[in-house]
């Protein structure tokens, strides 16, 4: 791992930075990166939150900033959640909005001397971000995404989870494991018994959620364990290492040239 410096003892779904940990950490760098965690506010069916992606993605921000010497940002909690309007408590903004505001926090970060942006994102229907981290690259900035679904795939099998990307698609395994493990008092009673699979969900953007499940579970939740969550987080976390080389090397996209 790369760390460096002791960073306040943390924390919640906040950072607890003050601005002289950030100061000093940056001075400790030769190039500083900054990891934003974006998640949604959407049904996740009776168990879990309608916050559980913008609290995955805080989880692995947190480890991944607890490991190396980032800058960890506070969350984007709304994002692009259209697929499940059919359930109260969903709410969205456009993908125009989010690579606006995306882009925005770029543009800040480099302006305080923070070169790289590391976009950490929990829910699969943000599109867009690829989009934003592919045009940032055009324009010769730093940023990236993640986590891949190469690195979900490998921190899966490495956890132990049993239930394929694929199949589990929605408040599933994986989910349910992550907030066992960091966010316990988040999770309502009702995951064991919810499993509900529909892996052939070709025609998801134009008919919904709706349209494949009653419940809002796509997945197999009574198999998540705590034990696998915090599994899961630990390959994350090695997984990020080659990220962390790719945009703090002396080559990365938005180094200034001598």
């Amino acid at each position: 791992m790369s760390g460096s410096g002791a960073r306040p003892a943390a924390y919640g779904v906040m950072p607890a930075d003050t601005t002289e940990d950030v100061r000093a950490r940056g001075a400790g760098v030769s190039r500083q990166v900054a990891v934003l965690p974006v998640g949604s506010f959407e049904q996740h069916g009776p168990y879990l939150p309608l916050a559980t992606d913008t609290l995955v993605a805080c989880a692995v921000a947190r480890e991944i900033a607890a490991a190396y010497p980032v800058h960890l940002l506070p969350p984007v909690t709304l994002s692009c959640s259209h697929e499940h309007a059919a359930w109260p408590g969903t709410v969205s903004i456009s993908s125009v909005t989010l690579h606006a505001v995306v882009r925005d926090i770029a543009d800040s970060l480099r302006r305080s001397g923070v070169e790289s942006l590391v976009v950490v994102n929990g829910h699969g229907g943000n599109y867009v971000l690829g989009n934003v981290v592919q045009e940032a690259s055009a324009r010769g900035e730093s940023m990236a995404l993640y986590p891949a679904a190469e690195d979900w795939e490998e921190a899966r099998q490495r956890a132990g989870v049993v239930t394929s990307l694929l199949t589990d698609m929605h408040a599933g395994e994986i989910e349910a494991s992550i907030l066992l493990h960091a966010h316990p008092e988040f999770l309502r009673p009702g995951h064991e018994s919810a499993d509900f699979t529909a892996d052939d969900r070709r025609h998801l953007l134009t008919t919904g959620m709706s349209a494949y499940t009653e419940s809002g579970v796509i997945g197999r939740p009574s198999l998540a364990s705590a034990e696998k969550g915090k599994g899961l987080l630990a390959a994350l976390v090695e997984n990020f290492e080659p990220y962390f080389r790719l945009l703090t090397s002396a080559g990365a996209p938005g180094t200034p040239r001598g």
